[in-house]
């Protein structure tokens, strides 16, 4: 798996997906079969998305690549992210913001939570990475404010508690858009308390994001 992965991120390297070397190795060391179904895990390293069941996907590699890079992450960043799924984009996040960072990811599926808690301690992320069960819309203002916030699931707007709990300077980087998988990803950034400068990214296609500020459950 470690030779397959290694070539997976050349490839992303070589079209562009990641410039930056600290997304490079933070995605050389994350194991992505470790974060996916057994039925599923032959595929680790296609660049596609996965299914993870409840109707849920772990993000093809080249949108977790994106992500990490359109973020900018620092050492020792708080960070907020929404939509855990197994954990996955946790980890590649947590690798690059270390040991003195930490990731709150919120999930709204209890089993999905629970799976992503379990993954995160088997692949050495728990100190960095706390999971939340709960509504990711609302984001964590126990813990706000965030340096950056970002989501794995697209909303029909960017939800007020997200923007409400981003630093000034901070990043929010988020789909949105459709609930049927044609979104925008957005980046919005923090100037002022009432100020943001919100940049599109293109087109994207996320599972969408259900809750208060977000699409109502079906």
């Amino acid at each position: 798996m470690n030779e397959e992965r290694e070539k997976l991120v050349e490839n992303l390297c070589k079209h562009g997906y990641i410039t930056q070397e600290k997304v490079k190795q933070a995605m050389i060391k994350v194991p992505r079969e470790e974060f996916m179904p057994m039925d599923v895990r032959p595929y680790a390293y296609i660049d596609r998305p996965l299914p993870l069941g409840k109707g849920q996907t772990i993000s093809a590699p080249h949108m977790v690549a994106i992500i990490a890079e359109k973020l900018e992450l620092d050492y020792g960043m708080k960070i907020l992210e929404i939509g855990t799924g197994f954990g996955y984009n946790a980890a590649v996040i947590a690798e690059i913001i270390g040991k003195k960072g930490h990731i709150y990811t919120i999930e709204r599926i209890e089993s999905l939570a629970l799976k992503a808690r379990k993954n995160l301690q088997k692949t050495g992320y728990t100190e960095t990475v706390t999971v939340i069960t709960g509504d990711g819309t609302q984001g964590y203002p126990d813990e706000a404010p965030f340096d950056r916030i970002y989501a794995t699931a697209s909303a029909p707007k960017v939800p007020e508690p997200l923007k409400e709990q981003l630093k000034i300077d901070g990043t929010l980087l988020t789909p949105i858009g459709s609930d049927h998988y044609f979104q925008e990803l957005v980046s919005l950034k923090r100037i002022s308390e009432n100020e943001y400068k919100m940049q599109k990214l293109g087109g994207v296609a996320f599972v969408p994001m259900i809750g208060e500020y977000g699409w109502p459950e079906d």
